[in-house]
């Protein structure tokens, strides 16, 4: 089955319980079409760039799944048309990273960063 990435942005006045429970409700959406998350994080929330809906800030949430196109697109249907949800990325991808994403590693961690003069 393909392999995706999804990061969704919930609204700010969610407490982080609710966040975490739209997190397994979306989760149980790709369960029930034959589809399995690999893996879940939970990143809190962060300030965004700009406005959405007159937010500044929301829930960040990233999923790692296996599954198939239709229940991908079912659960982003779900996700569009659910209150709470602002803001809905779908990143196919060849393969997943092993370990944390770059969100939850350690500044110290980031192997990748240039250094700062």
């Amino acid at each position: 089955m393909p392999l995706y990435e999804h990061v969704f942005i919930a609204r700010q006045d969610l407490s982080n319980a609710q966040a975490e429970g739209l997190m397994d409700h979306f989760e149980s959406v790709l369960t029930d079409n034959d589809g399995k998350v690999v893996d879940k994080e939970y990143w809190g929330v962060k300030t965004m760039a700009y406005k959405i809906n007159k937010n500044r800030k929301g829930h960040y949430a990233f999923l790692r799944t296996d599954a198939p196109a239709p229940a991908v697109q079912e659960m982003e249907r779900l996700m569009r048309l659910h209150d709470d949800v602002m803001r809905v990325m779908t990143i196919k991808v060849d393969e997943h990273a092993e370990g944390p994403s770059i969100q939850m590693q350690k500044r110290d961690e980031r192997d990748n960063r240039r250094e700062r003069r």
